[in-house]
């Protein structure tokens, strides 16, 4: 499993951790059953704090993405994609509307922030080919 942390993106290590466990989940490149390093052992792999690897196992089991047996560890759960996909939808609409809140303080107009919106997408999808 592998996760790249920036010091510098302004996001919090524990949502980059985060994001990238479910986003290996999603790809399927972590699947049902996986094993996931133990908190200490990410800890001392990414050389942070335990409590932050304890974070974000803790939101990522509360998210439903994993599992945390006492005594075993913790394990990929089996996912409901359309459950993902609405958790998903949630946190767009909340960033989309932090977007549009700037777009109207700043008089950027719809076209031009469905034009950004759309280079930005278009600009990540060609990443992830």
């Amino acid at each position: 499993m592998d996760i790249i942390i920036s010091n510098n993106s302004g996001v919090p290590i524990y949502e980059q951790i985060e994001e990238q466990i479910k986003s290996q989940i999603m790809t399927g490149d972590l699947v049902e059953g996986d094993a996931l390093p133990s908190m200490r052992i990410l800890a001392k792999d990414l050389k942070i704090s335990i409590i932050t690897t304890k974070r974000a196992y803790e939101d990522l089991e509360r998210d439903g993405f994993i599992e945390s047996v006492t005594g075993k560890g913790s394990f990929v759960k089996g996912i409901n994609s359309d459950m993902v996909k609405e958790n998903m939808m949630f946190a767009i609409q909340e960033l989309l509307e932090t977007a549009v809140d700037k777009a109207i303080i700043g008089k950027v107009s719809y076209e031009e922030l469905s034009e950004m919106l759309q280079l930005l997408y278009e600009e990540k999808s060609d990443s992830k080919i």
